[in-house]
């Protein structure tokens, strides 16, 4: 049954924080992945506070049976004895399917709440999971004497997932965003790919077979296009996500040595609205930071488009171009966004700020 919309933002334990009203937008272009069972990988966590915007202990699915609990240990170790300044702290936790999901959440919440910014949940099929899992949380934050909630992010592994999106994105205060899972859902949908995210050669449209003489040549050469195998989902999983004022995010490219078509990827989700994306290699955290930031050229351009429409009606021309109050709505995203990078990026600020130096 439906809570009352007077109840919604209601602790659902006594003790627990009050849930937020909205999400906060820090910045997450790179959400990058560290085993924290791995002494060697480990043991590099504390140098990469402030090299990218969230780290992310996985407990999940990279983990082999044996190492569950030592990694969870792990987690908690470099919790407890790093400061993690700027870097959000984030964890993918086992899924609630499994036999080590329940002692995920009840661990790290009593022992390292405080620390975490966001709970990531695997493979969640609909508002179900997001319920359980908002119940348990609120239960440990009180048990821990947490002051603030923290958040969920959910993963699109499953076909029923993808079905149920709103519902998912709606289910609880606490939903930060969600990850597209490429490689479980195209199993679950039998999707005939092996690659971990990407396009694939196979999917893709031909160009028409020429004309000559009035005749049609279908055996002349013709250019191919490769498509993209997850517009759709991507696609879909913006719309839910701003519907409900919470974040989509790519999830992983796996091809690591493949710079170009990462990328690629990673681009095709920033215009269409995703802030992030997974980083499996310090490669990619670089080009996710370049990617899901905007260019010096655009933030430059926006500014130019808000200062000549004023009080946002009209519309005026620039360079050519008409900009209208759709213009001035777009632009305002941009230099949003800038402004949230500039803050905790000084490069970018460098960047940025020398705009409007130019522009005076």
């Amino acid at each position: 049954m439906t809570r009352p919309a007077k109840d919604f933002f209601a602790p659902l334990a006594v003790g627990a924080p009050s849930p937020l009203r909205d999400i906060p937008a820090r910045p997450s272009r790179a959400i990058h992945f560290f085993d924290p069972g791995n002494e060697k990988m480990a043991a590099k966590v504390p140098g990469m506070v402030g090299t990218v915007d969230v780290l992310l202990g996985n407990l999940e699915d990279a983990v082999k049976q044996e190492f569950k609990e030592k990694s969870r240990q792990g987690l908690v170790d470099i919790a407890k004895s790093t400061d993690f300044g700027p870097t959000q702290l984030w964890t993918r936790v086992n899924s609630l399917d499994s036999p080590w999901g329940l002692d995920d959440l009840i661990t790290l919440v009593t022992e390292i709440g405080d620390k975490l910014d966001v709970i990531m949940v695997p493979k969640v099929q609909g508002a179900a999971d997001i319920h359980y899992v908002d119940r348990l949380l609120a239960q440990l934050e009180a048990k821990a004497g947490l002051t603030r909630p923290i958040l969920v992010h959910a993963i699109l592994e499953t076909a029923r997932g993808v079905a149920n999106i709103e519902e998912i994105c709606g289910a609880s205060p606490r939903m930060q965003g969600l990850s597209l899972g490429p490689a479980d859902l195209a199993a679950d949908r039998r999707m005939k790919t092996t690659r971990v995210g990407g396009g694939h050669p196979g999917y893709l449209v031909r160009q028409d077979p020429p004309r000559v003489d009035g005749e049609t040549k279908y055996d002349a050469e013709r250019t191919i296009y490769q498509q993209d195998l997850w517009h759709y989902t991507i696609a879909r999983m913006v719309d839910a996500c701003a519907m409900h004022g919470i974040y989509p995010y790519y999830g992983p490219f796996g091809d690591i040595l493949d710079v170009q078509a990462c990328e690629d990827q990673f681009r095709n989700a920033f215009l269409l609205g995703c802030v992030g994306a997974w980083s499996l290699h310090p490669a990619q955290i670089k080009i996710a930071h370049r990617v899901f930031s905007p260019s010096v050229e655009d933030v430059a351009h926006a500014r130019r488009v808000i200062a000549a429409m004023g009080d946002g009606t009209g519309a005026v021309m620039i360079d050519g171009k008409m900009e209208d109050d759709a213009s001035v709505k777009q632009c305002q995203v941009m230099v949003r966004l800038a402004e949230e990078l500039a803050a905790i990026d000084p490069e970018l600020k460098q960047q940025y700020d020398a705009i409007e130096l130019t522009e005076a």
